[in-house]
């Protein structure tokens, strides 16, 4: 089986880190992904990606990225599911296992765990 993402976009909001329960380190970022292709009006439509990184690409991307930046993203689909009055929800993310950073101060650095 195969599941692998690989996404280039840019940060929708500048990240910031949470520590868990268990000490790691996590935070969550959405990436706005240009379509590859016009809609019917000419314009290009945009995707909300949402993402997790942890500990190492966590700090890295806290620390060098803001808002606006664009960021490249090797990861996994993973879905999670939740409980809301009786109803089961899903809720797909990525996991990400590699980032580059392809704007900004450090363009081209690239963090893996």
């Amino acid at each position: 089986m195969l599941n692998n993402v690989v996404l280039v976009g840019r940060l929708v909001k500048d990240p910031e880190i949470t520590v868990t329960e268990n000490k790691n380190k996590r935070t969550y970022i959405t990436l706005a992904v240009q379509r590859g292709y016009k809609n019917s009006n000419g314009n290009y439509d945009v995707d909300f990606i949402n993402c997790t990184l942890w500990n190492v690409i966590a700090e890295h991307t806290c620390e060098y990225c803001k808002k606006g930046d664009i960021l490249g993203i090797k990861g996994r689909v993973q879905t999670n599911s939740f409980e809301t009055d009786g109803t089961t929800s899903y809720k797909l993310e990525i996991i990400a296992d590699k980032v580059t950073f392809l704007s900004g101060s450090n363009k081209n650095e690239k963090v893996e765990e």
